[in-house]
Formats: C-alpha cells, structure tokens, sequence
C-alpha cells in the first residue's frame, strides 16, 4: 500500500462506488458518480509511469490555466514493465477508460474557476450543440443561452440538477448539473431523461384530469344533497334529485372502472394466445348492446366474414369492439348508419366500424387515444363518456401486437379499423351465420365509454 497511486486510487474507487449505489435512489448519486469515474479515469491513466523522474512529469492541468497552457505531451516512447508505451494527454484520454456506454450515456464538459471549457466529450458536444475542439476555452454560458440555463447559472446554486431542453423549443430533455471538481473546477454533468420526464409530465396530466372528472359529480352531489336537506320537497322532487344522484354517482364509477381496467392493461403481462375468442358471438352481443344504447335511433349493421376467430383475451377484445361501436352511436346523429365489419385481411383480420356521425378535424386525430383528451368536452359528458375509451382500445390492442387506425371527414362520418396480425387469427368451427339463433339477447344496456371523434385524416398506432 505504499504505492502512492494505489493509496491516492482506493478512497477514489470506493467513492465512486457508493455514489453509483446512490444512483440506484436519485438522480444525483448518478450524476456523482460519473464525476468520480472522470476522475479515477484521469488518474488511472498515469498508472503506467512512475512518479519520481529526472524531471516532473506534467500532471493533469489546472483547471484555472488557459488550454493552450496545457504543457506539451512528451511523444518519446518509455519502456514499461518490458512494453513500450506511449504516453497519452490525459486530458484526450480521459472518456476512454470509462465502462462501456457511460461516455455516450452521460455528457461531461470540465471548466475552470470561469466556467471556460477545458475538455468535453462527444456526448455533451451533442447535448448542447458545441464544437468539442473549437469551443474550448470558451464561457459555457456563452455557448448554451438556453433561459432555464442562464437563470440556473445566474442563481449559483447547484445543489439540484436542472432539466431542460437540449436546443431551445426541441431535442430531447437533459438533466444538467454542476459538481465541483479538483480545486476551482467544475464538472458540467448531463444525461438524456426525454422519456422520464415524459412520465412524469403524464403522470401529473392524469392525477390532473382525474381530479377534474371527479370534482365535477362531486360539486353537483354536494349541491343536490344540501338542497334536499334543507328544503321540504314533494315525493317526486326528492326522487328527481336522487336519480341526479345516482346519475352522477355512476359517472365516478365509470371513470374509476375504466382507470383501473387501463392501470390493468398497461402493466399486465401480454395475452399468451392460449384463450380461443369465438368472435361471432362476440359481435351479435356487441350488436345488440349498440342496439340498445342506441335506443332504436339508429339502423346498426353487421357484416361479418365467416370461418375464423381470434387468439387473445376475450375480455380485453370485447373492450375494443364495445368501445368502438358505442362511440359511433353516441357520436351520430339519430336517424344516421353504424356498420360493423369483420374481415379477413391481407395481414389477418380486421375489425371496422363506420358510422354516418359528426367526424372531427384533421388536428385532432394524433392525440384521440390520450387519457381524457376530448375535442367537445361538453358532447362527451352529456353522452356519458369519460374521455379514456380510445385509450383503453389502444392499450387493448397493442398487447395483441394489432393496431388501430381512425380515418374521418367532418360532417360525414368515421371509420375505426382494429387491424390483428395473422398469428392471432384462427379458423372457427362454427359459422357466425349460426349465432343469432343459439346465443341468448343481452336485455340490459351495457354503456361501453367512448371517447371524442375524428377527422379526415388517417393514423395508424403500430404495435408495440
């Protein structure tokens, strides 16, 4: 333990350790511990070379010294250990010991006491948009002018990581942040955390919108409650409030039913393809459930294909077809066509709904499948949507490697197409024409939710 680089290596590597340790837990354990593995790179790479010469050996720079300062690598060749051995700068060196992937995972930039670049990999080159050679010895704060950057550097505290936008208004979402480094110096640390974020701005929309959906049945509960409690009303104004009631008592359910039927699909394992779905039976109760949300408004067609069916989870099926019929009748006019297709394609199978509705613009279509997106908010409550429909069918269909595709016009309708893939797609063994006569009509309604309506344009989701 008397050589000086081992004593100098091994609180280093234990450091370095423990901060990725950290990392597992935050964000900031990672960003330490890449600042630590720079360093134990930069001193590994003088492992070579002895530390008494004839003359001092030049060290890593200082930090406050201008590049062109930097002392002049000795290109002599000096035998070691019987191999010659070329010294590097360590300055070039430094990304090359690091494990694999953590130089293009992480960005590392090293400044002065200025905040002047000494030294930065390709990685932080292409965060922020410099030139790895010709910005050195350049302020950082002249290179990146990024407000949420400038405002980060202005405030000088740099106990936190700051996330940003790589190039102002686009490219992906960056975790930045500062560590102190050899004296004066800092590390400028960054990583791409696009899709965390991402996440994370999901997830406050969903607690958001979820908060909205039930704060409104809630008010309108409350307020019916207090009225009938101080008020002596008749026996059918009372029942008129409580079947308000009810109603709206319903509508939770409904949002909390389809939260966790999408929570489910979103985190259960895909389907083995070991269920049989009998999807002529399927349809003549999906018929007759359009039939009876539709209350005799509308004519619903079935024109089905004979002589296969499905692989999958039959209740997770059943969702699609129920949501996508219900949202054609909710959003056509009485008097209007919804006709529902079962068809063997070129890929498969493919199941179709198109109706003779409102349609929706083009701009639209992209976000119909989000949690909650609605073009008409006011339309979708009054028809008793609760906005997540067209999310549950693509989740649904995305774990049976199917996609679905919206083509709509503005007051002429739209068409839903679920497409399956071949492998998903069995041969039945008996004919759907045989159905209506052996399967027993559902009498009750049953309101599969729906979600706002769409445009002349054409989006297909691909599985996933």
């Amino acid at each position: 333990m008397n050589d000086p680089l081992i004593t100098t290596l091994l609180p280093v590597t234990v450091l370095a350790l423990s901060a990725l340790a950290v990392g597992f837990l935050s964000s900031a354990g990672e960003l330490l511990a890449a600042g630590l593995l720079c360093l134990l790179a930069c001193m590994a790479s003088y492992r070579g070379h002895p530390y008494q010469r004839s003359r001092p050996s030049p060290g890593p720079p200082a930090l406050e010294m201008d590049v062109q300062r930097i002392p002049a690598v000795d290109p002599s060749p000096r035998p070691q250990r019987g191999v010659a051995a070329q010294r590097r700068d360590p300055i070039r060196s430094l990304p090359r010991p690091l494990p694999e992937g953590l130089s293009s995972y992480y960005g590392i930039a090293i400044l002065d006491r200025d905040h002047c670049i000494v030294w930065c990999n390709d990685a932080a080159a292409a965060h922020f948009g410099i030139d790895a050679r010709q910005d050195i010895g350049r302020p950082i704060s002249v290179l990146i002018r990024h407000p949420s950057f400038v405002a980060y550097m202005a405030a000088g505290s740099f106990s936190k990581s700051l996330r940003m936008q790589a190039k102002e208004g686009e490219g992906p979402i960056l975790s930045v942040q500062f560590v102190p480094y050899v004296a004066s110096g800092w590390l400028l640390l960054t990583r791409i955390v696009t899709r965390s974020a991402r996440i994370e701005s999901a997830r406050r929309e969903c607690i958001a919108n979820v908060s909205h959906e039930l704060r409104t049945p809630l008010t309108v509960l409350v307020g019916f409650l207090e009225t009938v409690r101080g008020l002596k009303l008749d026996h059918q104004v009372s029942r008129d409030y409580l079947d308000l009631m009810e109603e709206q008592c319903k509508r939770m359910q409904r949002i909390i039913a389809d939260l966790l039927q999408l929570s489910t699909l979103e985190s259960a394992p895909e389907p083995s393809g070991d269920e049989r779905v009998n999807v002529g039976k399927l349809l003549i109760r999906i018929q007759s459930e359009a039939e009876a949300l539709s209350g005799a408004r509308h004519r619903i067609v079935l024109e089905a294909g004979d002589g296969f069916n499905l692989l999958g989870a039959e209740n997770e099926i059943a969702s699609v077809f129920g949501n996508l019929a219900s949202n054609a009748v909710r959003y056509t006019a009485p008097g209007g066509i919804v006709r529902l297709t079962w068809r063997a394609s070129l890929a498969g199978a493919e199941f179709t709904v198109e109706d003779t509705g409102i349609g929706i613009e083009k701009r639209h279509i992209p976000r119909l499948t989000e949690r909650f997106y609605r073009v008409d908010r006011g339309h979708s409550r009054h028809s008793g949507g609760t906005g997540l429909g067209l999310a549950i069918v693509k989740h649904a269909l995305l774990r049976h490697q199917a996609a679905l595709e919206i083509e709509s016009e503005p007051g002429k309708g739209s068409r839903f197409t679920a497409r399956f893939p071949a492998h998903r797609v069995i041969a039945a063994k008996i004919p759907i024409q045989a159905w209506p006569s052996i399967v027993q009509q559902p009498t009750k309604e049953v309101a599969y939710e729906d979600q706002d309506r769409h445009s002349s344009h054409q989006n297909t989701w691909p599985a996933a």
